[in-house]
C-alpha cells in the first residue's frame, strides 16, 4: 500500500487525514505499492507456480556467482533481476508488482465478462462494468477534453472575496481535492470506541515538504520541473503562456509557504505530536480568518462541537495566508489543485502532461496501458465491490484456513517471546500479553461487504464517475464523525498485494491478494510459506509493539503501558536500527532517513524472527523433502529474500526515501538478515562479512 498518493482520490484523502493524525495503519509496504505508478503488463512466467519447485523455492532466480555471505539479496534474486529489467512504463518492478499484475489481469477479464452480461441497473456488477466502460472509452474522453470540469472552474472564478474561500475549500474537498487543508475522521486516541473529526495539513502538489525546502540537486530539479509543469497545465486550460508562467510562480510561492509550516514525515510518526483536541471555539481562536462554521457546513458537518487539530502550526499558516495572499492567487491555486487532481482522467494532452511530471519524480519512461490505469482508479472507487467478486472466484476457503493457521502459530511465537524477554519487566510483560490477546486477526476479506447503493455510476464522462466516487467516499467517511467505531471495517481491498496493522483498532489485516505465489501456497513447505508470508505477518504483528504501536493499548487507546525502564531499553534498541539504516544511500547519494524508517525496519527484523520461531515451534520439525539442496532453515531465508526481489529507478528511490516510512527493498532484505544470528548459522557465514552486522541490533 503506498502512502498518501500525489493525486487526490477520496481514499487517498481519507488515508491522509488518518495517517497524518498518527493513527497510522502500518502496511507491509511492498515497493510497488509505495511507488506512484501501478503495475503494468509484464512477463509473468518468473513468478508463476510452474517456475517454483515443489517446495516453493524459485531456484532459477539464484545467482550462484554471488556468495551468500557477500550479498544475499543478489544471491537469492540475481538471475531474476537480470531476466526482468524495469519496463519503460514503470519506476519500480518486482515480484509484488507482477503478482498485482496477475490480479489486475484476472479482474480485467472478470469485468469484461460483466460488460457482456445483463446486470440490474444500480447493482454492484453494473456499476463495476459501467465505470470501466467509461474509463476505456478514449473517443468520448478525447472529445470531452476538460469540459467536464467547466462547472467547477466557474465556481472558483466566481469567488468575489476572501470570506468565500472556506466555502470553496469545503466544496473542493467534498469532490476529492483537499487544499489547502483536509478534514477527515479518526478514532479518538483517548477513547478508541468513538470517531472524531481531524483537521490535517494538505494541499502540496509535490510529494512532501522536503521537495520545496531542501537544497539537494534532486529537490531543486523537482521544483524546476514542477513550475514548468504547472504552467503547461494551465496553458492547456486556455491561459496565455505569460499568464500561465505568472500563475505558476504564484502557486509555487504559496505552496512553499505552506510547506514551510508543514510537519515533517518524521515528526508525524509521534501520535502525541499530532493529537491536539480542541473545541470549535478553540479552533476559531487558533485561526480567526478561517471561518470554521462555513467550512464545516460546506462539508455537511456543521454540528461539530470540537475536533483534533492535527497540525496547529500548519493551520495557523493557512490562516495567515487567508489574510495576506491576494484573492487571485488563491483562485489560481485552487484552480490548479482541481486540475492536478483530475488531469489523469481527462483527454490525452492532460494525461501526457501529468505523466511528464510523474516521470520527472520517478524516472518512469512510458505511460501505462489505459486499461490498467482505469482499473487502478476503479479499485479506489469500487474496490470492495470488485473484491467481493474476486474472492468468490479466486480465494478458496482452504487457503484462508491455512493462512489463519499460520497466523495463529506466529501469534503463539510472539506470546512465547514476550514470556521470555529478559529486558521486559513483569508489569510491561503483562500489558503486552494482554494487548496480544486482544489483537484482532483478519484474514482474506471482511465479513461484511461495503454498500455502494448510493454511488451513482454511468457510462461517462469518465472524470465525473471518478468525481462522484470521491464525493461518495468523502461523505461516507465524514458521516462516521460522532458515532461509534465500526471495528469490522477494512481499509485495504481483498485483492491488494499487501497487509497492514492498525494501532487504533489493534487489528492485523492480511488481504487475499498477497496469499498466493510467490508468497504463499498450501502445497509448499512450511519453511517457504513462513519465510515469505510468515515474515510479513510477523512484521505486522510486531507493529503493535514497535515505537508507535507501543504507545497504544490493547483497545487502541493512546496510553503508555510501558514501564519507564523498559521503554528506555526499547528506544535504545530501536536507535540501533535508525543508526544502521541512516548509513544507506540511494540515487545520487541521498541518505535513508533512519528516524523515518525505524518502525518498519524494526518490524522487518521482528517479523523475520517471529516467523522463524513459529516455524521451529510446529509440532512436526521442519524438514525439506529428500534430496533437496537447501536445508529447511536455508529455504526459510531464501523465501524471505525472494519476497523482496525487485529493482527501482534512482529517481523513484530518492522520492521514497524522502516520503516513505519503509526502507528500500534491498536493504529490507540484506540489513534484516545481517542482524539475524539464525541466518548467519543457517548459511555458516563467517565474520567479517557484509551479511553479518558487527553492531547487530537485537530487539525481540
Amino acid at each position: 500500500m503506498r502512502r498518501a498518493p500525489r493525486k487526490a482520490t477520496a481514499a487517498g484523502l481519507v488515508a491522509l487525514a488518518v495517517l497524518a493524525a498518527g493513527g497510522r495503519a502500518a502496511d507491509y509496504g511492498a515497493p510497488g505499492h509505495s511507488a506512484p505508478d501501478a503495475p503494468a503488463a509484464a512477463p509473468l512466467g518468473e513468478v508463476s507456480e510452474s517456475s517454483a519447485g515443489t517446495d516453493g523455492l524459485f531456484l532459477d532466480w539464484i545467482d550462484r556467482s554471488v556468495a551468500p555471505g557477500s550479498d544475499f539479496f543478489r544471491f537469492a534474486n540475481g538471475t531474476w533481476l537480470k531476466n526482468n529489467p524495469i519496463p519503460p512504463d514503470r519506476s519500480y518492478f518486482g515480484v509484488d508488482t507482477i503478482l498485482d499484475q496477475q490480479n489486475q489481469s484476472f479482474i480485467r477479464a472478470l469485468i469484461e465478462r460483466l460488460s457482456g452480461e445483463t446486470s440490474a441497473q444500480g447493482s454492484p456488477q453494473r456499476k463495476v462494468a459501467d465505470f470501466y466502460a467509461s474509463g476505456v472509452d478514449e473517443q468520448a474522453i478525447e472529445a470531452a477534453g476538460a469540459a467536464p470540469l467547466a462547472a467547477e472552474l466557474e465556481r472558483i472564478a466566481a469567488i468575489r472575496n476572501p470570506g468565500a474561500l472556506p466555502v470553496e475549500f469545503a466544496h473542493l474537498q467534498s469532490i476529492g481535492v483537499a487544499a489547502p487543508l483536509s478534514l477527515g475522521q479518526m478514532q479518538d486516541f483517548t477513547d478508541s470506541t468513538q470517531v472524531i473529526a481531524v483537521a490535517s495539513q494538505s494541499g502540496l502538489g509535490l510529494p512532501n515538504r522536503d521537495y520545496y525546502l531542501k537544497s539537494e540537486p534532486t529537490f531543486k530539479a523537482a521544483r524546476a520541473a514542477y513550475r514548468e509543469h504547472v504552467a503547461r497545465m494551465l496553458a492547456l486550460l486556455g491561459d496565455s503562456a505569460s499568464d500561465a508562467a505568472r500563475e505558476s510562480r504564484a502557486v509555487m510561492a504559496l505552496e512553499t509557504r505552506l510547506a514551510n509550516a508543514s510537519m515533517s514525515d518524521v515528526e508525524q510518526r509521534s501520535p502525541r505530536a499530532v493529537y491536539h483536541p480542541v473545541t470549535l471555539a478553540g479552533a476559531e481562536a487558533l485561526t480567526p480568518h478561517l471561518d470554521w462554521h462555513r467550512y464545516l457546513s460546506g462539508l455537511g458537518v456543521p454540528e461539530l462541537a470540537g475536533l483534533n487539530v492535527g497540525m496547529p502550526r500548519f493551520l495557523q499558516a493557512v490562516d495567515r495566508e487567508l489574510a495576506r495572499t491576494p484573492l487571485e492567487d488563491w483562485k489560481t491555486y485552487l484552480r490548479w489543485q482541481l486540475l492536478d487532481a483530475y488531469a489523469p482522467y481527462l483527454s490525452k494532452a492532460f494525461v501526457e502532461e501529468d505523466f511528464r511530471m510523474t516521470a520527472a519524480l520517478t524516472g518512469a519512461q512510458e505511460l501505462q496501458p489505459r486499461w490498467l490505469r482505469v482499473l487502478r482508479a476503479e479499485d479506489e472507487a469500487l474496490g470492495f465491490a470488485i473484491g467481493e467478486l474476486y474472492v468468490a472466484q479466486k480465494f478458496p476457503k482452504a487457503a484462508r484456513d491455512a493462512a489463519i493457521d499460520m497466523v495463529g502459530h506466529i501469534r503463539e511465537a510472539l506470546r512465547r517471546d514476550l514470556d521470555s524477554l529478559a529486558w521486559m519487566t513483569p508489569a510491561t510483560r503483562k500489558a503486552a500479553q494482554q494487548k496480544l490477546d486482544l489483537m484482532e486477526l483478519r484474514i482474506g476479506y471482511p465479513d461484511r461487504w461495503r454498500d455502494y447503493s448510493e454511488l451513482a455510476i454511468d457510462r461517462g464522462p469518465y472524470v465525473l464517475n471518478v468525481m462522484r466516487a470521491n464525493a461518495f467516499e468523502i461523505k461516507r467517511q465524514l458521516a462516521k464523525i460522532g458515532k461509534p467505531v465500526d471495528r469490522d471495517e477494512w481499509y485495504m481491498t481483498p485483492q491488494t498485494v499487501n497487509a497492514y496493522y492498525d494501532p487504533s483498532m489493534n487489528s492485523l489485516n492480511v488481504p487475499a491478494g498477497i496469499l498466493q505465489p510467490p508468497y504463499f501456497d498450501m502445497s509448499w513447505t512450511n519453511a517457504v510459506n513462513y519465510g515469505a508470508t510468515g515474515a510479513a505477518i510477523g512484521h505486522e504483528m510486531t507493529h503493535g509493539f514497535d515505537d508507535e504501536g507501543a504507545q497504544f493499548d490493547g483497545h487502541g487507546n493512546l496510553e503508555n503501558w510501558w514501564a519507564p525502564a523498559d521503554l528506555t531499553k526499547f528506544r535504545e534498541a530501536t536507535h540501533c536500527i535508525a543508526e544502521q539504516y541512516s548509513r544507506f544511500t540511494v540515487g545520487d547519494g541521498l541518505h535513508v532517513q533512519g528516524e523515518l524508517v525505524t518502525g518498519e525496519a524494526t518490524a522487518d527484523l521482528g517479523g523475520l524472527l517471529l516467523a522463524w520461531r513459529a516455524l521451529h515451534g510446529l509440532a512436526a520439525a521442519p524438514a525439506p523433502p529428500g534430496g533437496q539442496e537447501f536445508t529447511a532453515d536455508q529455504q526459510f531465508f531464501l523465501a524471505f529474500a525472494h519476497s523482496w526481489a525487485g529493482a527501482i529507478r534512482p529517481k523513484q528511490a530518492e522520492e521514497l526515501v524522502t516520503t516513505d516510512p519503509h526502507p528500500p527493498a534491498e536493504d529490507r532484505a540484506n540489513a534484516t538478515l545481517a542482524n539475524s544470528r539464525e541466518f548467519q548459522r543457517a548459511f555458516s557465514i563467517l565474520t567479517p562479512s557484509p551479511m553479518v552486522k558487527s553492531d547487530r541490533c537485537v530487539i525481540w
